[in-house]
């Protein structure tokens, strides 16, 4: 049973930093691309960033670019989304996702898989 599970969730004050792990089980996505994305009350879900299946490509929501930075641990089946210069519009529930297709050229990242995601609270 594939199970992708958040850790690092939490509140923090505007300006502050989070890191977000994510541990994969059931199957290595070595060869797969991984990637975040967030939902926050009230508006549908949207991408956050994706890295491809050996870390040599990322790609960012415009909204987040130069403030997260995504990486990951083929060894350790993990993803990481490094969070910083938080905003309050950041808040949402954070989802890990991996396999399915991503395409850097149109940023486009539609997984196969799903972590249940964990809140990110900003306080002003």
């Amino acid at each position: 049973q594939v199970q992708l599970v958040e850790s690092g969730g939490g509140l923090v004050q505007a300006g502050g930093s989070l890191r977000l792990s994510c541990a994969a089980s059931g199957r290595t996505f070595s060869s797969s691309a991984m990637g975040w994305f967030r939902q926050a009350p009230g508006k549908e879900r949207e991408f956050v960033a994706a890295i491809n299946w050996s870390g040599s490509f990322t790609s960012y929501a415009d909204s987040v670019k130069g403030r997260f930075t995504i990486s990951r641990d083929n060894a350790k089946n993990t993803v990481v989304l490094q969070m910083n210069s938080l905003k309050p519009e950041d808040t949402a529930v954070y989802y890990c996702a991996a396999d399915g297709t991503y395409t850097r050229i149109t940023v486009t990242f539609t997984p196969a898989y799903w972590g249940q995601g964990t809140q990110v609270t900003v306080s002003s």
